[in-house]
């Protein structure tokens, strides 16, 4: 048996919310906000849209140290591995009392904590090819049996 640290889970960041206090994940998002106060990164990634609005909000404190400017320009898509913190689901417009929904059908999206571990920045990324990669692993995953998986990425020995 392995001491090494846990493996993270591979995931859309649109799927957070449904992953346990607890979880370790690896997501790709893009920088929507970054308060220097608080060391919180906000990041999302619409994908599928069908999954509704949710918003991961990356606490990068054990992290500073590695940031630069670079790391948290707005509009900066980013790849994260961390453990999530906590998660609050999605208020539908009616449990917020908003006499004039807007188009969403949430007015407050989903959010979820992250604790990061480690942030670094998606170079030469081709979006459309991630997330259609991404779709394709989690049928993958959800056709297979529980046998353990090796990641494409890992060489065994």
């Amino acid at each position: 048996m392995s001491s090494g640290p846990l493996p993270s889970d591979r995931c859309l960041l649109s799927s957070l919310c449904k992953k346990q206090i607890g979880s370790k994940v690896r997501f790709l998002g893009c920088i929507t906000e970054y308060s220097t106060h608080s060391a919180q990164i906000t990041l999302k990634h619409r994908y599928p849209k069908e999954d509704g609005d949710v918003e991961a909000l990356v606490d990068v404190k054990l992290v500073l140290e590695t940031l630069n400017a670079e790391h948290t320009d707005m509009g900066q898509w980013v790849h994260v591995i961390g453990y999530i913190t906590f998660v609050h689901p999605a208020l539908p417009v009616a449990a917020v009392g908003s006499r004039n929904p807007p188009r969403s059908r949430t007015a407050v999206p989903a959010r979820v904590g992250v604790q990061a571990l480690m942030l670094w920045i998606a170079r030469d990324l081709d979006l459309g090819v991630y997330e259609k990669s991404m779709l394709a692993d989690d049928a993958s995953q959800n056709t297979m049996s529980l046998a353990p998986k090796n990641p494409k990425n890992l060489v065994v020995r």
